[in-house]
């Protein structure tokens, strides 16, 4: 018989039970917004009391950073997974741009929450800070790398162009998808991230 030590046993109900309150502060924070929600309602809808809360996570400002910082290293994983991006920069950047949006499209939980995040950017900019440093800032510095890493590309300003390459693809993102913008000024994914594609491997040929 394989008896699991006790501090085992208490270690995975304590994963476990972080990982039920930030399911339930997640369905909080897209039904309620930040200022709307609770650590009262996050409890409820987590299953827990309201000490098991607070055992895990001292404010709701530290919920929410946790929440964040978790769901970016999740996005940035499924992205750009753990090993450096490589490969001819033609193939690799019409990829990356397509995997980016598809990404962005079809995870309406990412969806709905970037809205809350923008939402609350006004009254809590130190929220959506913890947003840009844990997703948007390592995407730009590995995009950044690997475009420094191919001088064949003769790019002067390898972090300008890669902000130029992630900014573009979130504005059409933004102004197709959030702000219903489609049916105003239609284009296909396909041909914009082309576009960006040529625009950077052009220089090289």
């Amino acid at each position: 018989m394989v008896r699991i030590k006790t501090d085992e046993v208490a270690r995975d109900n304590s994963v476990d039970k972080v990982e039920q309150i930030l399911q339930g502060a997640m369905q909080e924070f897209l039904q309620n917004g930040y200022a709307g929600t609770s650590m009262d309602r996050v409890a409820v809808a987590a299953g827990v009391s309201k000490a098991t809360v607070y055992s895990h996570f001292q404010d709701k400002e530290g919920l929410f950073k946790v929440l964040i910082e978790n769901l970016a290293h999740q996005k940035f994983n499924s992205l750009l997974g753990t090993e450096p991006m490589e490969g001819e920069p033609k193939i690799v950047l019409r990829q990356f741009g397509t995997k980016l949006l598809e990404q962005m499209n079809n995870d309406q939980e990412h969806f709905a929450f970037w809205r809350v995040l923008i939402g609350e950017s006004g009254r809590f900019p130190e929220l959506t800070q913890i947003c840009v440093r844990a997703m948007i800032k390592p995407t730009l510095e590995t995009l950044n790398q690997y475009l420094a890493a191919h001088p064949e590309l003769n790019i002067t300003d390898p972090e300008a162009t890669a902000r130029i390459f992630l900014g573009t693809l979130v504005d059409f993102h933004v102004t197709q998808d959030v702000m219903h913008g489609k049916d105003i000024i239609p284009m296909e994914s396909d041909r914009l991230i082309d576009a960006l594609t040529h625009l950077i491997t052009n220089c090289a040929d």
